[in-house]
């Protein structure tokens, strides 16, 4: 910088607008796999660079929402956008949370449900999972995706680096399809439920903003696009929900009932697909999970 413009005070805007820079750059080189291209010179350059320590409210917002997220200087966390660059989503979805919480316009499906299954995840998510609807175990819990399949969704996520935090997880039925009296398990939706129940995801969607949607099985894939489809003929295809790429691909339940590495070559091509759209960094050795039995 030269000594022509290093005596000019700089406007409290710009200074509050650095401090924030240099916090979300910590995080994010502290918990990003791989970390953003901004040397510890670099971060130490422009810190010294700042005249002062802002004590601004939106200054002292980031460094009480990233230390709330857990950011620590040797264990990587989840980038959670701080509160002084939130655009309004997170109040906006806390008052949709309320509002599908309370919703009651399936009363079959209100009546027999124990708890409304909003979804997790991170609300500035770049990757959004959705499934078809929740089960037994999700409705107890409250949360999608717990049991055994919700497992091997979890490794999934893993195996492309992301952890569950990092993401969104949500269905297309808020609510567990409610079952004939005597009979146990689960069943699918039906499409008038799905129908009925999808503006909820669709508010979520457009506040969450992913940049890529991942639909979970065949019925999932038909609840969110309203079309009837072969999982043959669109698994691993680009298909598009409001100008957001999704990627069709198997629920984990069918690997569980399908345990050939054929099959989990076909779902982890599909999340390398996602991967590479999302511009995400794919190693030597996730390119070659499922090709071979020792892998």
């Amino acid at each position: 910088m030269s000594s022509a413009t290093s005596d000019i005070p700089e406007p409290p805007e710009f200074q509050e607008a650095l401090e924030a820079s240099l916090l979300l750059l910590k995080s994010m080189k502290q918990s990003l796999r791989p970390a953003p291209k901004a040397s510890s010179d670099s971060l130490s350059k422009l810190g010294c660079y700042s005249t002062r320590i802002s004590k601004s409210p939106a200054i002292s917002i980031a460094r009480s929402s990233i230390k709330s997220n857990g950011f620590r200087d040797s264990t990587p966390s989840p980038i959670i956008q701080p509160a002084v660059l939130d655009d309004g989503r997170l109040d906006k979805l806390a008052l949709l949370k309320t509002q599908i919480l309370a919703c009651i316009q399936c009363p079959h499906l209100a009546s027999s449900r124990t708890q409304v299954v909003y979804g997790t995840g991170n609300p500035f998510a770049e990757l959004l999972f959705v499934g078809e609807a929740p089960g037994e175990e999700e409705d107890l819990r409250g949360e999608p995706f717990v049991g055994k399949a919700g497992q091997l969704l979890t490794r999934i996520i893993e195996a492309m680096e992301y952890t569950r935090e990092e993401i969104f997880i949500a269905n297309v039925l808020k609510c567990r399809p409610n079952m004939p009296a005597g009979e146990s398990g689960n069943r699918k939706p039906k499409p008038a439920e799905m129908a009925t129940c999808l503006p909820w995801l669709s508010k979520q969607i457009k506040l969450i903003k992913p940049r890529v949607i991942v639909a979970l099985g065949l019925t999932a894939i038909e609840g969110l696009l309203g079309e009837q489809y072969t999982m043959r003929d669109i698994r691993g295809k680009w298909l598009e929900y409001r100008g957001v790429p999704v990627m069709p691909t198997y629920h984990p339940a069918y690997l569980l009932r399908n345990q050939t590495i054929v099959e989990k070559r076909k779902v982890w091509e599909d999340m390398l697909l996602v991967l590479e759209k999302i511009g995400r960094p794919i190693s030597e050795q996730q390119r070659g999970y499922f090709l071979s039995k020792k892998t």
